[in-house]
């Protein structure tokens, strides 16, 4: 059934803007994504909007719906009273382009910096293995739609645009937990996600898992996680102590060499 539906929309761009009064005919079971391309049919045909897959698989439609940050295709019209104003603004952490279309290129500069995998050595036979658990463990992370609500929705970033430089944001923290979780990987990316990506400006709000679509435990699965293991290696004596006896060795042969 058929229904008019009150709508706020952000117009502008990077000089600014403001929220424009629409009234949008919707039928039942449409998502928020519909009521804007239908808004872009027949009233607003400039209005700038970023979408792809409309599946909730692509991760484009990012946007603020009465506040929250959620993907405008995953967002049911029927989660709300039909009497009830639709907002729907840009993502907040990231600068404007036009109207609903943000600059998230922050997240692609940031990704640069993730160091690859560096694998083992294959085994005699020329193959690598891994146990299913621990193949197991990794899967919830690759999960990810890179649809940067989390990045979005920070605080540390959000209110904060100077943080940026120095903070990855819960989507890199992931790609840092699975990695460094990877069996077969040899690179420690410990001291890396502490000092140049920030992992200890988070104060684990949980904020980031609140607003992922996939429902990926970003917080408990990947960044408390890996900040026991930044803590292990930074604090716990045992470690500390393997670590002064490696590098003592490691000092003594060099010294034994040049003799």
């Amino acid at each position: 059934m058929a229904y008019d539906l009150n709508m706020r929309v952000w117009r502008g761009d990077a000089s600014g803007g403001a929220l424009g009064d629409y009234v949008v005919s919707v039928e039942e079971g449409e998502v928020v994504l519909d009521a804007i391309h239908r808004l872009q049919a027949t009233q607003a045909g400039d209005l700038a909007v970023r979408w792809n897959c409309k599946a909730g698989k692509c991760g484009s439609c990012s946007a603020e719906i009465n506040g929250r940050p959620r993907l405008m295709c995953m967002t049911r019209l029927a989660d709300y009273d039909e009497s009830e104003t639709i907002t729907v603004t840009p993502m907040r952490a990231f600068p404007v382009i036009r109207d609903l279309v943000t600059d998230v290129s922050y997240n692609y500069e940031k990704a640069k910096q993730v160091p690859s995998a560096r694998l083992s050595p294959r085994d005699p036979d020329g193959k690598r293995r891994m146990a299913q658990a621990d193949v197991e463990r990794g899967q919830e992370f690759r999960k990810c739609i890179e649809c940067f609500l989390c990045q979005n929705t920070c605080h540390v970033v959000r209110d904060h645009e100077e943080n940026k430089q120095a903070f990855a944001g819960p989507r890199f923290f992931l790609r840092y937990a699975e990695l460094d979780m990877h069996p077969l990987d040899t690179h420690d990316r410990r001291a890396l996600a502490q000092e140049a990506a920030g992992l200890g400006m988070c104060n684990i709000t949980k904020c980031c898992t609140e607003v992922c679509p996939e429902g990926i435990k970003i917080t408990d699965n990947a960044i408390i996680p890996m900040k026991e293991r930044v803590v292990d290696r930074k604090y716990d004596p045992v470690v500390w102590l393997g670590e002064k006896i490696g590098r003592r060795r490691g000092t003594d042969r060099g010294s034994r060499e040049e003799v």
